[in-house]
């Protein structure tokens, strides 16, 4: 750069030392968590919908149904997983219609 003139972009290392030098460690956005209860999740849902095809999310649910009136809730969790994993929204709304039974009368 020659003499007398300023230097175009002063700020530039004030700028990318932020990003550069940041001492936290950042996970990846698509990062699923524990990949071995996500690769048993994945596995059953695939297998769920081998067998039971287009209507395997709503017999998913199902399942899930017959898990909560029974009192189980581990079997509860696990079915409401594999229907999220076949169709979110199906499992959102079981979700939220069981949450409106357990929920306490205001």
């Amino acid at each position: 750069m020659a003499p007398g003139f300023a230097h175009p972009f002063p700020n530039t290392n004030v700028l990318l030392s932020r990003f550069v030098d940041s001492p936290q460690r950042v996970e990846a956005s698509n990062d699923n968590g524990c990949l071995e209860s996500s690769d048993r999740l994945l596995h059953a849902a695939l297998r769920h919908f081998a067998e039971h095809g287009l209507g395997a999310a709503r017999e998913a649910r199902v399942q899930a149904e017959k898990a909560f009136f029974v009192g189980d809730r581990n079997a509860y969790d696990w079915w409401l997983a594999i229907c999220r994993t076949l169709d979110r929204r199906i499992a959102s709304q079981l979700d939220c219609e069981f949450d409106e039974k357990v929920a306490p009368a205001s």
